[in-house]
């Protein structure tokens, strides 16, 4: 098992939950966390617990983020006018990883990243490299011709268990992803529920 299979796998049962929705989670198996005392924390949380997990949760869907990744992202959400919840949302779908992983030219998140930083991604022509890169309405981003016969590329578009949002309009011949518009907290589709609200509290607190 890779070093980044086995992070992802951890995730989910540190969290509880499958958060991606994977058919091979083991959290479909056993619903406890991970190690000798996994199955003893069922207690119930308190509110800095609940906010917390939130915010783990959050940050690790998107790829397991760094605390200063994720912060700096809430930062900027919290200085725009309007709901900080929607906005942090918003700003982490603006990603090029996530609008990779979205357009399901990559079976996971993390696959995502590596795909980005290795080169085989275009943003309106023009080769990107950095997962981070912020996608804004209107991009075409796009698989780079020499990348195009990658085996992962057919098995992720044959993934059954996610749809593409309709915030993006992707051509599956021309591995092509047009991104329309930047979506809130509903129009994204998450397996599991994500609470923002609880994150700007975290954030709020501490």
């Amino acid at each position: 098992m890779t070093k980044r299979t086995s992070a992802k796998y951890k995730i989910d049962r540190r969290m509880g939950e499958n958060i991606w929705g994977r058919p091979k989670s083991p959290i479909n198996k056993r619903e406890y966390g991970p190690g000798q005392h996994g199955q003893r924390r069922k207690n119930k949380l308190s509110d800095f617990g609940t906010q917390l997990r939130a915010k783990q949760k959050l940050k690790g869907y998107y790829g397991d983020l760094t605390e200063k990744q994720f912060r700096k992202i809430y930062a900027e959400a919290e200085r725009v006018r309007g709901d900080t919840g929607e906005m942090l949302i918003g700003l982490l779908e603006r990603r090029l990883d996530a609008v990779v992983y979205r357009a399901k030219f990559v079976p996971t998140i993390f696959a995502a990243r590596q795909f980005v930083n290795h080169g085989h991604v275009l943003v309106n022509g023009k080769r990107v490299n950095i997962a981070s890169y912020r996608v804004s309405e209107g991009d075409v981003i796009e698989v780079r011709q020499k990348s195009k016969q990658m085996a992962a590329i057919a098995e992720a578009i044959a993934l059954t268990e996610r749809d593409v949002p309709d915030y993006l309009e992707v051509d599956n011949s021309k591995l092509t992803a047009k991104f329309v518009r930047t979506p809130g907290l509903g129009d994204v589709p998450y397996p599991v529920q994500m609470e923002p609200n609880l994150v700007v509290e975290y954030y709020a607190k501490n």
